[in-house]
């Protein structure tokens, strides 16, 4: 005969009273990977800055520079995210009556925010500190790669009122008008000579932000740089067609080299966020990790015991 089975013979499910998340571990583990993220950027700082230097045959590539610091990033989250993951799942509390499945579940959640939070406490505790020590040795670098090339091209557009020429086209105004006869150089008027050396510039400086020289200002200077040096008229012309392709040599040079920078700027972006996210999948299975090894161990004390 069947049996009627009542509602109220049926076991209404209890729910815990306490909740699934411990902070406790997550804090520790999370101040513990923070901190092992410092020691290991000032640790890489200090590396980095061992391979620039100001002379150029000694000094490491911006490239070689961008792809040391990206594989230095995801050891270091490989190495602080570990930690503070293991640490995590192993000074949790014991869940008692939890699946093996929900078990994983919150130590691998466990892991990711303490993660997250030590994160968040170098983005916003740390962040000044390592920025201060990661960009000294990328101003270094930056520096060594494209320091002389950027200084050229930008002396060549700045200073736009200054009508003497001794802003930073101050080189190529002196080899434009550099006398074949160096007795020139303690001649009368140097009136003149200021003169044609601050309409030079100005023509330089308007050509350098208009990309070009037009012909008119080309013609102009030929005749400036005849009439202040002595040189026929050919040889002023081929005198400025010449210190024209250095300006022209130097701005190449200074677009190559923020080209260069600007994608290593990007490697470097991408491969942060990838070690990030490495970061995040170390901390959950080392928390995993921590927490089964904590739960066995109590395990077979309990069953050691016993017996």
């Amino acid at each position: 005969m069947a049996s009627t089975i009542l509602a109220t013979d049926v076991a209404a499910p209890v729910e815990s009273s306490s909740s699934a998340v411990n902070w406790g571990p997550i804090i520790a583990g999370a101040l513990a990977a923070s901190t092992l993220t410092f020691i290991l950027m000032l640790l890489g700082s200090g590396l980095g800055l061992t391979m620039v230097s100001p002379w150029s045959n000694e000094s490491a590539s911006v490239r070689t520079f961008a792809v040391s610091t990206a594989i230095w990033l995801v050891i270091v989250q490989w190495l602080s995210s570990g930690l503070g993951g293991y640490l995590t799942g192993r000074l949790r509390t014991k869940w008692v009556g939890i699946h093996t499945d929900e078990t994983f579940f919150r130590d691998t959640a466990h892991g990711f925010m303490a993660w997250a939070l030590a994160t968040l406490l170098v983005v916003f505790v740390l962040g000044s500190a390592l920025s201060a020590a990661i960009g000294t040795g990328v101003q270094a670098a930056s520096t060594v790669a494209s320091g002389a090339a950027m200084g050229a091209s930008a002396g060549v557009t700045a200073n736009a009122g200054n009508d003497g020429g001794s802003d930073g086209t101050s080189y190529f105004v002196d080899a434009l008008f550099r006398p074949t006869d160096p007795s020139r150089l303690a001649a009368p008027g140097p009136e003149g000579d200021a003169t044609a050396a601050a309409q030079a510039s100005r023509i330089l400086i308007t050509s350098a932000a208009a990309g070009e020289v037009s012909a008119d200002d080309k013609t102009y200077l030929g005749q400036l740089v005849a009439a202040r040096t002595g040189l026929s008229q050919a040889d002023a012309t081929a005198r400025v067609d010449a210190v024209l392709a250095q300006v022209e040599a130097a701005k190449v040079k200074a677009q190559e080299a923020a080209d260069t920078a600007r994608k290593a700027s990007a490697t470097f972006a991408l491969v942060g966020a990838l070690s990030l996210l490495i970061g995040a999948f170390i901390a959950s299975a080392a928390a995993a990790l921590g927490g089964k090894q904590r739960d066995d161990e109590e395990d077979a004390f309990y069953h050691a015991a016993r017996g």
